[in-house]
């Protein structure tokens, strides 16, 4: 891939990004600010946005969006690659949900 090549997918995956955002911040605030994992205020100024306004924040060249997870357990629940493998994918995917849930609470 060329630079511009990468450039051109952050663009996009910005403006899929706010986008995605704007709908859930619209559609249901609570909802958003657990699944997207960001503060109300930011949530707020996303939800307010204009189209122009979010095609204008999305042309940069810094991805917007970032992986929450940052721990190994986490991961590892999310990938299933844990030493004691569990065979019922549906409990670790809902550990790994109760240990984000957390830190959310954690960080508001």
């Amino acid at each position: 891939m060329t630079n511009e090549q990468i450039l051109n997918e952050i663009r996009e995956a910005n403006m899929t990004y706010l986008m995605l955002a704007q709908t859930l911040i619209r559609q249901d605030k609570a909802e958003a600010l657990f699944r997207l994992g960001m503060s109300e205020e930011a949530a707020d100024m996303i939800g307010a946005l204009s189209p122009a306004q979010i095609l204008k924040i999305a042309s940069g060249n810094m991805l917007l969006c970032r992986f929450r997870v940052d721990d190994d357990m986490v991961w590892n629940l999310l990938t299933n690659h844990t030493a004691s493998k569990v065979d019922n994918d549906a409990t670790t995917k809902l550990h790994a949900s109760i240990l984000m849930a957390g830190k959310f609470a954690e960080a508001m």
